[in-house]
C-alpha cells in the first residue's frame, strides 16, 4: 500500500481536495481530459491507506474498459482489493446471491437485444394484440422507458392513456411474465431488480452499506432512476457517497440517462462537497477553445472554465465537401499522408453519429491501403453462428430459456419441425414442466409421431454437454465439444461462408483467455456468459492493433485519439432529426462536444452538401453547431469531388448549362410525380454533369431528384 504523502504527489489542489475527502458527500465536476480517472483511483488508495480498507471500497463505473482500467491501477497503487464494476456487472453478481427476493433463481439468463426480440414476440402473440402499426423494437423501447422510470407492468396499465400505450400495456404484462417463466432478465431489469432489492430488503442493504463504506460512482451524468436508487441506497447510512462527472457529456437521454441527478446532487446532499476539476491535460489550446465555444450555448449545465497547459497545436478544421465520397476520399486521403510522415495508425480515429456513415469511409480507407477497425463489439456477439453456440450454452446453465432452447432445437437440422417444436411447448404447458424435461419423455407427447426420436436424441445431447459443463473443466474444453458434438462444425465445414469457423475459433481463443484469467478455479460458465452479455461496442476496441479506429460518437466516450476526425456534421444527421421533432437538441450538442474533446493534437469536422439517403440523393444543410464554432485558430476547408481542398466553394458554382428541356422551370413551378403526387420546386442547382432539383411534396416533405433522369412532368398553374 502506498503511503498518503505518495498518493499526493503531482496533484494539482483541487485534485488533492478531492482525494483527501474522507466523510461525507462529494461531488467532483471534472471536465473533459481533467485526469478523473486518476482522482478517482488515487482517492481510492488513499481512503484504503488512511480511513477503511480497501475491501469496504466500492468503485462504479459505465463500461467494462473504465472498470479494468480502474481496477489495474488501483493494483498499482496497491489497492488491488477494491471492487471495480459496473453498474450492470454489480446489480447481475448481487441478483445471483440475493435473487430470490425478487422472483429469481441463481442461474437466471440475461436476454440481449435478440433475445429480448424474441420474447417481446411471444408477448404480442400471447397478449393477442394487433401491432401492425408498431414493430417489436418500438414496444421494447416504451417497455424500456418505462423500467427506466421505475413504472411496472401493473402501474403502465393503470396510467395508460392513448391509444398506444393501452396497446402496449397488455403486451408489457405479457412480456414480464416470459421473462418470469424463463427465468430471464433484460438488461433493464438487472438494474431496477436490485433498486426494488435494496428498497424492499433493509436487512441486504444494511449488510451492503457495512462492506461497503465508500462508494464511488464515475460517470453520474449518465445515471437512470433505478441507477440513482441503487447509488443512494448503499449510502443511506454513512452519505460516504463520490461521485465524478461532467453535464457537459451526458449523452444517454434516450436511454433513461437523467441529467438533473448531477444536476440536484446539492440538493439530495445539501452538506456535499464540491470539487471543479477544469484543468485539461488531454487536448490543445485550439481543440478546447472550439469545443467550449459549443457547449456554452447550453442551459442544462454547470459552468466551468476549461482551460490547459498545453502548447498550441494545429487550428480545428471544418471541411466542407461536395458529396459523402468526397468526404470519406479526403478523410481516407489525409490518414495516408499522415502514416507516410511517420505517423501511426492507432492514433486517428473516425466518429460518426450514426453507424449507416461507416460505409463510404470503410471503402474509401480500404482503396487508401489504410487499415481500420470498426468498434462493434456488441455485434460479434451477434453473429448467427456465436448466438447459436452460446445458446447450447445458456441451456445448460439455465433450463428454462425457452429463447436458447427455441434457437438451436433444430440446429444444426435434426428433422425437428415447427410444429413439433409447438406440441413440445404445448404440453410443457399443459403438465406445467419445463419444455427440456418434456423432452426426456418425448413419447408423452400426444401426436408426436416419429419425431420422438430426434426429440429424444437432443435431450440426450443436451444431458452430455451438461455432464461436460459439471466436470469442473476449461471452458474451452467445453466450447470445442459443443461445436463438435452438436454438428456445428460439421454444418459451417459445408457452408460457403468460411468466416462462422473463424469467428466460432475466435470465441474460442475468448474463452481460453478467460481460462488463463481464472486459472485459481475462480471463474465459472454462468459468469463467463455473463460477461458476454454485458460487452459493449468499446470492448472492443484495440488501441495496440494498428489501425484507424471508426465508431459511432456514444461508443467514442472515455476515449482519446492524437487525431479525430468527426463526420456527417450535417443538420438531421448532428444534430440527429430526432432532436429537431421534439427531443433534446443540448443533448446532441453535448455529443459533439464529446466527440470535440477526445482529439488530443488535431480535430477536423467535415460536411456533406450531398449524401444519399435510402437511395435517393438529398442535398443538406450545414449543422447549426458549425456556425457555433469561434472565429479564431478555425480554419474552413471546401472539398471537391475528387476529395481534394479547391478555392471556390462547389455549391454555388455550376459546372453545367441547364439543359434546353429544362430550362423553362423555375422555382415554385408546380411538378407531379407518379409516387409522390404533386409538389413544388424550392431550387434547382446544375452539378456533375447532372441537374438537381428540390421538391416539396405535402405528404412526403422535400425530395431531391436528377431532373434528366426523375419522372417528374410540370403541372399547369391553373391545375
Amino acid at each position: 500500500m502506498g503511503r498518503p504523502e505518495e498518493l499526493l504527489a503531482n496533484l494539482t489542489e483541487p485534485q488533492r481536495q478531492a482525494v483527501m475527502h474522507a466523510h461525507g458527500p462529494l461531488l467532483v465536476l471534472a471536465g473533459p481530459g481533467s485526469g478523473k480517472t486518476r482522482v478517482i483511483t488515487h482517492r481510492a488508495a488513499y481512503l484504503a491507506c488512511t480511513v477503511t480498507e480497501p475491501r469496504h471500497i466500492l468503485a462504479i463505473t459505465f463500461t467494462n474498459k473504465a472498470a479494468n482500467e480502474m481496477a489495474e491501477r488501483m493494483r498499482r497503487l496497491g489497492a488491488g482489493r477494491v471492487t471495480c464494476s459496473t453498474f450492470h456487472s454489480f446489480c447481475a453478481r448481487l441478483l445471483r446471491i440475493h435473487g430470490e427476493r425478487v422472483g429469481l433463481g441463481p442461474n437466471f439468463s440475461i436476454f440481449d437485444e435478440a433475445d429480448q426480440q424474441a420474447a417481446v414476440k411471444q408477448a404480442i402473440e400471447r397478449a393477442n394484440q394487433n401491432t401492425d402499426q408498431f414493430t417489436p423494437g418500438n414496444i421494447l423501447n416504451a417497455i424500456s422507458k418505462a423500467k427506466n422510470e421505475m413504472i411496472d407492468a401493473d402501474r403502465y396499465a393503470a396510467e395508460a392513456s392513448g391509444w398506444e400505450q393501452r396497446m402496449i400495456a397488455p403486451i408489457y404484462a405479457a412480456y414480464e411474465q416470459v421473462l418470469a417463466e424463463q427465468n430471464a432478465v433484460d438488461f433493464d431489469d438487472l438494474l431496477i431488480k436490485t433498486a426494488r432489492l435494496l428498497g424492499d430488503n433493509p436487512d441486504i442493504r444494511e449488510r451492503l452499506e457495512d462492506q461497503y463504506r465508500y462508494v464511488l460512482v464515475d460517470e453520474y451524468q449518465d445515471t437512470n432512476h433505478a441507477q440513482y436508487l441503487i447509488a443512494r441506497g448503499l449510502c443511506l447510512g454513512h452519505e460516504n457517497l463520490c461521485v465524478t462527472g461532467d453535464p457537459d457529456q451526458s449523452i444517454y437521454g434516450w436511454r433513461g440517462a437523467n441529467i438533473h441527478n448531477i444536476l440536484q446532487f446539492e440538493e439530495d446532499f445539501a452538506d456535499a462537497t464540491v470539487v471543479h476539476l477544469e484543468q485539461n491535460y488531454r487536448s490543445t489550446p485550439q481543440i478546447l477553445a472550439a469545443a467550449d465555444a459549443v457547449i456554452a450555448r447550453n442551459r442544462k449545465r454547470k459552468k466551468k472554465r476549461l482551460w490547459t497547459g498545453n502548447t498550441d497545436g494545429e487550428p480545428v478544421r471544418v471541411a466542407e465537401c461536395e458529396d459523402a465520397q468526397a468526404e470519406a476520399a479526403f478523410i481516407a486521403r489525409e490518414i495516408r499522408a499522415y502514416a507516410e510522415t511517420g505517423g501511426r495508425f492507432n492514433d486517428v480515429a473516425i466518429f460518426y453519429r450514426v453507424n449507416s456513415l461507416s460505409r463510404n469511409l470503410e471503402a474509401a480507407l480500404r482503396s487508401a491501403q489504410v487499415p481500420y477497425q470498426v468498434a462493434r463489439g456488441v455485434a460479434f456477439f451477434q453473429r448467427r453462428e456465436i448466438k447459436d453456440t452460446l445458446a447450447y450454452l445458456r441451456l445448460l446453465v439455465n433450463p428454462q430459456d425457452q429463447v436458447a432452447l427455441l434457437r438451436i432445437i433444430n440446429v444444426p437440422a435434426r428433422g425437428i419441425g415447427e410444429v413439433t417444436v409447438q406440441r413440445v411447448l404445448q404440453h410443457a404447458a399443459a403438465t406445467g414442466r419445463t419444455p427440456l424435461e418434456v423432452l426426456q419423455t418425448p413419447d408423452e407427447i400426444p401426436n408426436i409421431g416419429r419425431a420422438a426420436t430426434p426429440l429424444r436424441e437432443f435431450a440426450r445431447l443436451l444431458d452430455s454437454l451438461s455432464r461436460a459443463a459439471g466436470s469442473d473443466g476449461h471452458l474451452q474444453d467445453l466450447l470445442e465439444q459443443t461445436v463438435a458434438q452438436t454438428g456445428l462444425t460439421q454444418m459451417w465445414s459445408r457452408s460457403d461462408d468460411t468466416s462462422a469457423l473463424e469467428n466460432v475459433n475466435e470465441l474460442i481463443t475468448f474463452a481460453a483467455e478467460y481460462d488463463r484469467q481464472h486459472a485459481d478455479g475462480s471463474g465459472s460458465l454462468t459468469d463467463w456468459l455473463q460477461m458476454i452479455s454485458l460487452v459493449s461496442d468499446q470492448d472492443a476496441v484495440d488501441p495496440d492493433v494498428g489501425a484507424v479506429t471508426l465508431m459511432t460518437l456514444h461508443a467514442a466516450k472515455g476515449l482519446e485519439f492524437d487525431r479525430v476526425y468527426i463526420a456527417g456534421v450535417e443538420d438531421g444527421l448532428l444534430p440527429h432529426q430526432r432532436s429537431q421533432a421534439g427531443g433534446d437538441l443540448e443533448e446532441e450538442r453535448r455529443l459533439f462536444f464529446v466527440g470535440m474533446t477526445r482529439a488530443r493534437k488535431a480535430l477536423t469536422i467535415s460536411s456533406a452538401r450531398w449524401r444519399e439517403v435510402r437511395g435517393m440523393l438529398q442535398r443538406t444543410s450545414r449543422s447549426v453547431f458549425l456556425t457555433e464554432l469561434p472565429k479564431d485558430n478555425v480554419v474552413h476547408l471546401n472539398i471537391g469531388e475528387d476529395g481534394r481542398p479547391q478555392e471556390r466553394s462547389a455549391r454555388h458554382e455550376p459546372d453545367h448549362a441547364i439543359s434546353h428541356e429544362l430550362v423553362e422551370w423555375r422555382q415554385g413551378q408546380l411538378l407531379r410525380h407518379p409516387q409522390y403526387g404533386v409538389g413544388r420546386l424550392m431550387w434547382v442547382q446544375p452539378r456533375a454533369g447532372r441537374t438537381h432539383a428540390g421538391v416539396r411534396f405535402a405528404a412526403y416533405g422535400e425530395k431531391t431528384f436528377i431532373l434528366e433522369m426523375a419522372p417528374l412532368e410540370a403541372v399547369d398553374e391553373d391545375w
